[in-house]
Formats: structure tokens, C-alpha cells, sequence
């Protein structure tokens, strides 16, 4: 079993990713931004200033790229690793990209001699960083095997749902309508509670022991409140983000003929965040759109 793994990309969950990796295995860190470096030297992950230059020491690599337009990049761009990494090595993708962009990266992977792990990752940046995350695996048994130990380090559930890339993404793409829709509607229930004269953190408290408590709720609840007080939360999830991820909902569903009109909704309400300035601001910042 290999020992080293190569980290590409190390943003919001790319970074502490690499650092839950550390503790258990040697890993070389890289991101085309020279701050997430440094970052990352700082938390004791060593790194290379070059993606070529990372994997050129291990046979697998993790890919927290933010969606597939990166991952296209830094697999056959100008600088792209596939054609610099050995026959037999193995990606593991944790990002989401959708279930046919995952499919079409494998077979081309593959006719390279390079297997593919689909592998996105649900849970946010702290529990990245202490090993606590829930992965969907999508990936052919030989190349499981060799992604298993990473994955388990990773993750405090870890299940396999098919065994192809997409299966993974078709997973994360249920996964995100849920969370997607949660984070819209935390924002307008505690939007009400500032108009109806509550104390937001008590309100948030009380919410969280009762029916109405979900993870998304506690989690970005503080933050949605620091919104409405008029701070500016940390980034821990760009606006962005679920734009890309709630578009990859809503094209599965008509591809489907299924209607999704709550992920409807909530994607316009995103696209509406994104289009007033704050697709680079944390999603918490979607309350705004609300009280503006």
C-alpha cells in the first residue's frame, strides 16, 4: 500500500483534507495560489510548487479541484498531470462535478492506464480536518482498494454505491439538493426571526433542540446571523459553489424528467446572490437577497 499521496488543490476542504492526511501518511500538497502554500507549509503539509512535481513522487492523487473546468485544467491543461503521471496511477476526485463529467474523466483516464475514483466528500472544512466526513465512492473494486486507507482516514462513513465513476456524483447530487435547499431556508427562517423582533442566537439555540434542527441550520446558522447583525462571516463555503452544485441538481432532474421545484428555487435564489456581488462571499451571504 502506497504511504505518500499528492493533494491538488488546497481551498476550503483541500487544505484540511491534506492536514487530516498528514497525521497518518506523507503528504505532498499543492495549489496554484502561493498563499494556499504557505498555508498549508504552516500546518506542517509539505508541498511542491508544481502539480507535476507533487505526483511525481506517488502513484495517487487526491483532487479537490472547485469544479470540472479545474479539473480539466489540471489534468490536460499546459501544465496538466496526466500526462506526466505513470501508468497505473490512481486519481481520487472529492469535488462535485456531476455524475457524466465523472464517467467522462474515467474513460479518458483510462486510456492512459490511469484509474479513477469518484469519491466526493459531504461535511464541510472542520470535519475535513479531523477525519469526520461522509464520502460516496463510485470506483471499480482494484481501484478502491488502492484509495480505501485515504478514504478511511477521511471519513467517519465511508460507503461505496457503485462500483463506476458517476455513482459517487449521483449520490452528492441528492446530497446537494438537501443541502442546498437547507441553507435557503435557514436563511429565510432566521430572516423572519430578525423581523418579528427575536434574539437571533437565542432563536438559532432554541431552533437547534427542536424539529426544526438540521446540520446545515447549526452549521450556518451563526454565520447567517452574523449576516443579519451586519458582520462579515468567514468563507468557509463560497456562494459559487452552490450554484455550480445546485445547476448539476436541477440538469439531472430535467435529464430524468423529474420535478425538483425546491431546488428550482433555491438555485435561483443562489444565482440571485451571485449576480448582486457575493458568489465570492460565503453562502451565509444569501440572507441577503432576503433583507436588502
Amino acid at each position: 500500500m502506497s504511504r505518500t499521496i499528492a493533494v491538488l488543490g488546497l481551498g476550503a476542504m483541500g487544505l484540511p483534507m491534506a492536514k487530516s492526511l498528514a497525521t497518518k501518511f506523507h503528504v505532498i500538497g499543492y495549489d496554484p495560489d502561493p498563499e494556499r502554500l504557505c498555508a498549508a507549509e504552516q500546518a506542517c503539509v509539505a508541498v511542491s510548487e508544481t502539480a507535476v512535481g507533487a505526483v511525481s513522487i506517488t502513484n495517487v492523487a487526491l483532487l479537490a479541484v472547485r469544479d470540472q473546468a479545474q479539473l480539466d485544467s489540471l489534468l490536460y491543461g499546459t501544465k496538466g498531470i496526466a500526462r506526466a503521471l505513470p501508468s497505473a496511477s490512481t486519481m481520487i476526485i472529492t469535488s462535485t462535478i456531476g455524475a457524466d463529467a465523472a464517467a467522462a474523466a474515467a474513460r479518458r483516464l483510462h486510456e492512459s492506464g490511469i484509474g479513477l475514483v469518484d469519491a466526493p466528500v459531504s461535511g464541510g472544512p472542520a470535519r475535513a480536518e479531523h477525519g469526520e466526513l461522509l464520502i460516496a465512492v463510485g470506483a471499480a473494486p482494484d481501484q478502491l482498494a488502492i484509495a480505501r486507507p485515504f478514504l478511511e482516514a477521511l471519513s467517519s462513513t465511508l460507503i461505496v454505491v457503485g462500483d463506476h465513476p458517476g455513482a459517487g456524483q449521483a449520490f452528492k447530487t441528492v446530497n446537494q439538493l438537501l443541502c442546498g435547499v437547507h441553507i435557503a431556508a435557514a436563511c429565510e427562517a432566521l430572516a423572519l426571526a430578525d423581523k418579528l423582533g427575536l434574539d437571533l442566537r437565542q432563536t438559532l439555540d432554541a431552533l437547534g433542540a427542536g424539529a426544526a434542527a438540521s446540520f446545515m441550520l447549526a452549521d450556518r446558522g451563526p454565520r447567517i446571523v452574523q449576516e443579519l447583525l451586519g458582520a462579515a462571516p468567514p468563507v468557509l463555503s463560497r456562494t459559487d459553489i452552490f450554484v455550480k452544485d445546485l445547476g448539476i441538481v436541477t440538469r439531472a432532474a430535467k435529464q430524468g424528467e423529474l420535478p425538483t421545484p425546491l431546488a428550482a428555487v433555491a438555485e435561483q435564489s443562489y444565482l440571485l446572490a451571485q449576480a448582486a456581488g457575493h458568489g465570492a462571499e460565503d453562502d451565509s451571504s444569501l440572507v441577503r437577497i432576503l433583507t436588502r
